[in-house]
């Protein structure tokens, strides 16, 4: 049976050479642009993807409406129009284009540099309209100047490089820049108070949060030097506008040069009118090279993970690159299984999760595999999780989760080792690959090698004659035939397992009497 081409929505206008890569591999694509929200609800249920600028919202009712999206593209950087917990919630990867448009962005927050130094909005307007005031307009030079850097990630790091070319100093105050990075790109790491004091010129580059909101704030702007230069070309709200405009009227602030803005489309703002304001309408990513590169970038993303599961830039789950994904879909299968059946010896209540990693696996992406293991154990207590929700529903339920990894496997080229904390006791399993396939390896510290069949009897009892036979008897006289059957221990007469592939499940009154068969200490019925 032919399996069905993925199909995405282009619902922003996109490059079309942006078409041309869905097309040239295999993915069906639908361009519909300026679509109403209803029209957008009618027909998104139809698509894997979604591809998208900033003019389509991708808010809660549409990524319910989408029951079939498996991925959400911005073509850019900012994703305010996409409801991330709702689409995580739902399983669905979102994705965004960081570099494509970095050295655009990075580049008019130069510009705007420039103009904000010398003037140059007002310097135009009035030499157009004959006045040639050559002596009103007096600017500051940048060479020598001092440019902190509020974060210094992709963008910020470019700023960076340009302003060193211009033989300005650069300082950077960003909590995630490492002291060895830094020393790379030849800033100097400071905490935020210093920048402060230090800066001639202060251009921002994060993203907005909770944390960034008006990083810039009445009393921040207090502390900066008398004269220094404001540059925000990275998000609107990132700065107390008003307490802004304030600071340039007095002069402490001498000019300020901005692309983004709180509220957008900025039809008007309380910055505007302000003397030795430079103001543009959020072109930071409007170069044809920009624009192109995020189309492309965002049509390879979009077709590895349809095509291949590999996961690229995403903001809600584990990045997979396409080279990746081939040699981790063994080991994503094992740690499902394994993870399913763990969760299903989860009666009361999931305390804590431990996963071990062991051998050659540790070489790979463990990422992903933690994620899909977290979704398959969580499953029999919440039967919505997936990939992308478990990791986020784990933490936000206080349970902790622990990783650990070692190089060296005793037996197995790669284990895997999953304990979950229940009722206070820990329960333990292991599996490997042996020749590609999946197998379970170890059970409560004791090794046998079990398949995964798709139902499985797991009986726990002490190692006693006759508990064998009176368990055959007793699947016998109920009619279930035998698949598979393993046997593990850990002394002679001591702790025993017994793990049981069935044809046919155990109904409950036939687990209860093994239940009450001598030496049994826990009866479990596990389905994968």
């Amino acid at each position: 049976m032919k399996t069905a081409m993925p199909r995405v929505l282009i619902a922003d206008e996109l490059s079309p050479r942006a078409v041309e890569i869905f097309r040239a591999r295999g993915i069906e694509v639908d361009i519909k642009t300026g679509l109403k929200k209803p029209e957008l609800l009618q027909i998104i249920g139809g698509y894997d993807g979604l591809a998208v600028r900033s003019a389509t919202k991708a808010d809660a009712a549409v990524i319910a409406a989408g029951t079939k999206l498996k991925v959400i593209g911005r073509a850019g950087i900012g994703v305010d129009n996409i409801d991330i917990p709702a689409a995580t919630a739902r399983g669905m990867v979102v994705m965004n284009t960081p570099f494509g448009n970095s050295i655009t962005t990075a580049e008019h927050a130069i510009a705007l540099l420039f103009a904000a130094a010398r003037q140059l909005g007002a310097a135009d307007a009035s030499t157009q309209a004959g006045k040639w005031e050559k002596n009103r307009f007096m600017g500051v030079e940048l060479f020598s100047k001092t440019l902190g850097l509020i974060g210094c990630g992709n963008i910020g790091a470019i700023v960076a490089e340009r302003a060193i070319g211009l033989k300005m100093k650069v300082i950077a105050y960003d909590p995630f820049l490492s002291p060895e990075r830094a020393v790379k790109l030849g800033v100097e790491k400071v905490e935020f108070d210093e920048l402060l004091t230090r800066a001639d010129v202060i251009t921002l580059h994060t993203p907005l949060t909770e944390r960034t909101k008006n990083i810039l704030s009445a009393e921040a702007l207090a502390k900066a030097r008398k004269g220094v230069i404001i540059v925000n070309a990275a998000r609107g709200g990132l700065v107390d506008e008003a307490a802004l405009r304030a600071n340039l009227e007095s002069g402490h602030v001498a000019a300020a040069g901005f692309d983004v803005f709180t509220t957008e489309p900025a039809k008007e703002n309380v910055l505007f009118g302000a003397p030795n304001l430079v103001a543009t309408p959020h072109l930071g990513a409007s170069t044809n090279e920009a624009q192109e590169n995020v189309a492309l970038q965002l049509a390879e993303q979009m077709s590895d993970f349809l095509l291949l599961g590999a996961v690229s830039n995403a903001l809600n789950t584990p990045s997979i690159t396409a080279e990746e994904a081939p040699r981790l879909k063994p080991f994503v299968d094992l740690i499902t299984k394994l993870g399913a059946f763990a969760g299903q010896l989860v009666d009361d209540g999931l305390e804590a999760v431990e996963i071990e990693y062991e051998g050659e696996v540790t070489q790979l992406n463990t990422r992903p595999l933690t994620a899909a293991a977290l979704a398959s154990l969580m499953r029999p207590l919440i039967p919505e999780v997936n990939m992308v929700s478990a990791p986020s529903i784990l933490k936000d339920k206080g349970t902790p989760l622990k990783e650990s990894r070692s190089e060296v496997s005793p037996v197995y080229g790669s284990l895997i080792r999953i304990k979950v904390k229940t009722g206070g006791s820990w329960r333990t399993l292991a599996g490997a690959l042996n020749a590609g396939s999946p197998k379970i390896v170890e059970v409560k510290g004791m090794a046998l090698e079990a398949d995964f069949h798709p139902i499985l009897l797991f009986v726990n009892n002490r190692d006693k004659p006759g508990f064998i036979g009176n368990l055959g008897t007793l699947l016998g006289e109920g009619e279930i035939n035998i698949a598979t059957f393993h046997l593990a221990r850990q002394t002679a007469g001591g702790d025993a397992i017994a793990i049981v592939g069935l044809d046919q499940t155990l109904p409950d009154p036939l687990q209860q009497r093994l239940r009450e068969l001598p030496n049994v200490r826990y009866v479990k019925v596990v389905h994968l």
